[in-house]
């Protein structure tokens, strides 16, 4: 019944919205941060917990260890989209969904085939000079002959594109994200807990008519949504739109 009640959301509504979480992405192998096989159980040689590994002052005071770190566990090379991603992009290429809002810094929407894609968190494929500003990809930064990347073009040290903790979100991204919700007719919400803020205040925003919430798990905003569905969002997805 709720496969069918997205079914028919979904053919009815112009402007839908999808904002997801790293659940989005687990079905593509590569791991959430809270669940028990993820990243914040990882155990490292270090005395520091993943969460502080990650942060803008461990960046800055423990470069090299920083590094060692994002490279083995933050970057999934060989990751490729899954179903969510794949129907996402052909409801986009249908002129039913107009933005994906992501959590997710794994560059996967965009590899699957959406356009209007907004990185709350930046991307693992976007890394820039400190100094001089040049771009690099990720390849440059995981083959890189020294444990921190510097840039070939003035020897400064690349920082990876993605926002740690410490760090605020990017406001040019934050306030398209926030019009695109704020005019939707229908959100989809997906593969996220909505306990990581200021993300999960965005829902706040959504002013049309249907809200719907996909995560394996309940989630605080189940009693707003008008529809929940507990399960895998690659397999409700793919399914609703066979339908």
């Amino acid at each position: 019944m709720s496969y069918n009640s997205l079914k028919n959301i979904i053919k009815n509504s112009t402007n839908i919205v999808f904002f997801g979480g790293a659940g989005v992405s687990t079905e593509s192998c590569i791991p959430d941060f809270r669940s028990t096989n993820g990243l914040y159980k990882i155990k490292t040689d270090l005395k520091f917990s993943p969460e502080v590994i990650l942060s803008h002052s461990f960046f800055i005071n423990h470069t090299e260890d920083f590094f060692r770190f994002y490279k083995s566990n933050m970057i999934f090379k060989d990751a490729i989209p899954n179903d969510a991603h794949i129907t996402l992009a052909k409801l986009e290429k249908n002129n039913k969904l107009k933005a994906v809002i992501t959590q997710n810094i794994d560059g996967l929407h965009q590899m699957a085939g959406s356009k209007n894609v907004y990185e709350l968190h930046g991307s693992v494929h976007r890394n820039h000079c400190m100094k001089c500003n040049s771009f690099f990809d990720s390849n440059y930064v995981l083959n890189s002959k020294t444990v921190i990347p510097i840039c070939n073009n003035c020897g400064g040290i690349i920082k990876p594109d993605v926002v740690l903790y410490e760090e605020s979100l990017d406001m040019n991204v934050l306030e398209s994200s926030i019009s695109a919700i704020s005019i939707a007719d229908t959100l989809i919400v997906g593969g996220t807990s909505l306990v990581v803020y200021p993300a999960a205040n965005l829902i706040k925003y959504f002013r049309g008519t249907n809200l719907v919430l996909i995560n394996k798990s309940s989630t605080s905003y189940d009693n707003q949504a008008n529809l929940v569905i507990n399960d895998s969002i690659g397999k409700v997805l793919s399914t609703v739109c066979e339908l």
